[in-house]
């Protein structure tokens, strides 16, 4: 999944390029945020299906860790806290960097904490969406749309119609992965 979280955000890169309005900070630091919204996501994964009792004997795939007892619960959620912190902070260092108005820089806070949000409870806590089928749709908006037109307009300083047919692209290629690892 870190591979795929990479492709959304070096496709904004990359789109950004071709526009001519490329910041490398900019471009790492989202590359940054992302990873750690990645590693969120998937530790938070293994915390709900473990303490949900879905990952299981039965569970095809690689041993998870609450699962199998290398990590309990209470360490996992100490890790989950880290890397939300991690993710919020460098978040919001991206979005200073990209020196947006101060009305899309509450937009985009606001997007980044639905996306903290997001990596949590996709199977954490009592509605988790994952469980409710989804996954497919926050998987599409947060690995496509927002990743790809996000990183572009953070480097831009606006919006494109040709950065939505690489957005779409990856987006649709995240769902089918997705798709594919459940």
């Amino acid at each position: 999944t870190l591979p795929l979280a990479l492709s959304s955000i070096v496709m904004g890169i990359i789109v950004s390029k071709i526009h001519g309005l490329l910041d490398w900070r900019i471009g790492f630091m989202a590359i940054v945020t992302t990873l750690f919204l990645q590693i969120l996501s998937n530790l938070a994964n293994d915390y709900g299906d473990g303490i949900k009792g879905t990952d299981n004997r039965s569970r095809l795939g690689p041993e998870r860790t609450i699962q199998s007892g290398k990590i309990t619960p209470k360490q996992m959620k100490l890790a989950i806290f880290v890397f939300s912190a991690l993710s919020f902070i460098s978040g919001v260092y991206l979005i200073i960097l990209s020196e947006i108005t101060l009305f899309q820089f509450a937009i985009f806070l606001s997007i980044g904490i639905l996306a903290i949000l997001s990596a949590i409870y996709y199977t954490v806590g009592k509605r988790s969406y994952g469980y409710y089928g989804l996954g497919d749709l926050f998987v599409f908006l947060f690995f496509g749309l927002i990743a790809v037109l996000g990183t572009f307009f953070l480097n831009t300083k606006y919006l494109s119609i040709d950065a939505l047919l690489p957005a779409l692209t990856v987006g649709f290629l995240s769902t089918a992965v997705l798709n594919l690892n459940n």
